[in-house]
């Protein structure tokens, strides 16, 4: 799994013009889904995401998470995330998962997202045409591979 975070002021997503998921302060997660992604993904990412320090303590170092924030997330599925721009000018998406996998992936994903945080976290619809707004707070934006954990 890769995913993309961003620390936000505030973040939405729209789908056929209408919002789905929006937040205030918290952590927008873009997320890929790879076939070689398994239950000991999720958990890692899911932990790493919740507890990673990357909010303004009261010296303004960057040493609260989006838990001792009380914030919230917006995570949007991203196959792009997943595009290999060796050769040629189109990219390829050939790891990215098809919907049959990708889809109990990013629902368990949700799933343990809001367990770690204790509360709901917003969506958007996967494979959906959606359109994301945020203001990147910093800007502070992560890219991680749970592939690359080890």
């Amino acid at each position: 799994m890769i995913v993309v975070i961003q620390r936000v002021l505030e973040s939405s997503v729209k789908v056929d013009g209408k919002i789905c998921g929006e937040i205030g302060k918290g952590l927008l997660v873009l997320l890929g889904i790879e076939d070689a992604d398994k239950q000991e993904d999720i958990d890692w990412l899911s932990k790493k995401i919740v507890n990673l320090r990357i909010f303004p303590d009261s010296n303004e170092v960057m040493n609260k998470s989006v838990l001792d924030i009380e914030g919230d997330i917006l995570l949007i599925s991203q196959f792009t995330l997943h595009a290999s721009t060796k050769k040629g000018n189109r990219p390829s998406y050939i790891k990215a998962s098809k919907p049959d996998f990708a889809i109990p992936m990013y629902e368990k994903f949700i799933e343990a997202l809001q367990k770690e945080l204790g509360k709901p976290i917003q969506t958007g619809i996967f494979g959906a045409d959606m359109k994301v707004a945020l203001i990147n707070d910093g800007p502070v934006t992560i890219n991680i591979d749970s592939q690359n954990r080890i």
